[in-house]
């Protein structure tokens, strides 16, 4: 009898527990619905991307799409690109802080239907201009969806990623590989700013925001000062906020203290420029760019800078259409 008094009351105790722990969570947060979209790309090496748009093979991927809470017909989306890692705890991070305040969110992985984990270590599995072709049919999938506003999709890249949201403003590329969607703003987290195309200064005009720390030392800030500069005296709308003694992956929750991935891959030295259509130099030397040119290291930081995610955020919601 006493045992079972006991189980009652241990009952009562947890029951009591989980319902103030349900009370207490911020579903602000959550989306009124979840949708895993389908869509297809193409695989692409370099020199075809920056020359014409048929790729080498097709590829089935998806992602996953969260309607946020509201009474709206139509919502503005961001199209999120994920870096090296994949989708991770970051891309989790915006989802969330995204949905909570208004926007629908798009997280594409370029990485499962390629049979890819990542691509830290070895980069030469999926370059960004495949990534890229996959940003452009997102956003095509995308515009058609009828909870979406057309006119309204941003799209937001980190590292590798960001490539793919940045560059896909560049109007030749668009040409290339877009339709008659467009994107409304362009977001980069650590952008790689280090490869230099033929007419990457011709852009839609849409807005473009980049956000990088100063110690990075997977993807160098340096390029990204130059590449906004010549921007910012063509007119265009755009700007990079630097974050002193902040790594890569900054706005990763995980990483509260500073880790080494000693075999990443990383060009922060090197500086790869088009010289013919298609044909990607290397500065170093003068040779077409891969990963065995000398300037490729190994070795590279991540680490979580609280403080910086919080203004990057703020900046980001501030920023995106609405």
């Amino acid at each position: 009898m006493y045992q079972l008094k006991t189980f009652k009351l241990f009952f009562i105790v947890i029951f009591s527990f989980s319902c103030l722990s349900l009370k207490a969570q911020d579903t602000t947060t959550l989306p009124s619905k979840i949708e895993l979209i389908p869509f297809k790309s193409q695989n692409f090496k370099v020199e075809d991307f920056l020359t014409k748009s048929v790729g080498s093979e097709p590829v089935y991927l998806a992602g996953e799409l969260r309607i946020p809470q509201g009474g709206k017909s139509k919502y503005p989306a961001v199209i999120l690109v994920h870096g090296s890692s994949g989708i991770s705890s970051s891309i989790d991070r915006w989802v969330h802080s995204l949905n909570a305040a208004g926007f629908a969110t798009y997280a594409i992985d370029s990485f499962t239907g390629r049979g890819i984990e990542n691509t830290r270590d070895d980069q030469t599995q999926l370059n960004s201009y495949s990534m890229m072709e996959d940003t452009f049919r997102a956003l095509d999938t995308l515009s058609k969806h009828d909870r979406i506003d057309a006119n309204k999709i941003s799209v937001m890249g980190f590292s590798k990623g960001a490539v793919s949201s940045i560059f896909s403003s560049i109007k030749r590329l668009h040409k290339l590989h877009g339709s008659n969607a467009h994107f409304a703003a362009h977001v980069g987290l650590y952008t790689p700013c280090n490869t230099r195309l033929n007419e990457d200064t011709e852009l839609s005009g849409a807005p473009i925001r980049l956000f990088h720390g100063t110690t990075d030392d997977y993807v160098s800030v340096k390029p990204c000062r130059s590449y906004v500069k010549e921007l910012k005296e063509k007119g265009f709308d755009v700007s990079l906020k630097e974050f002193e003694n902040t790594d890569h992956s900054y706005d990763s929750p995980l990483y509260i203290n500073r880790v080494s991935l000693p075999k990443a891959q990383s060009t922060r030295n090197c500086s790869i420029v088009e010289k013919r259509p298609g044909e990607l130099i290397s500065s170093s030397n003068g040779k077409p760019f891969s990963y065995a040119d000398p300037c490729v290291e190994l070795g590279t930081h991540i680490g979580s800078n609280p403080s910086a995610t919080e203004e990057t955020l703020r900046d980001v919601l501030a920023f995106l259409p609405r």
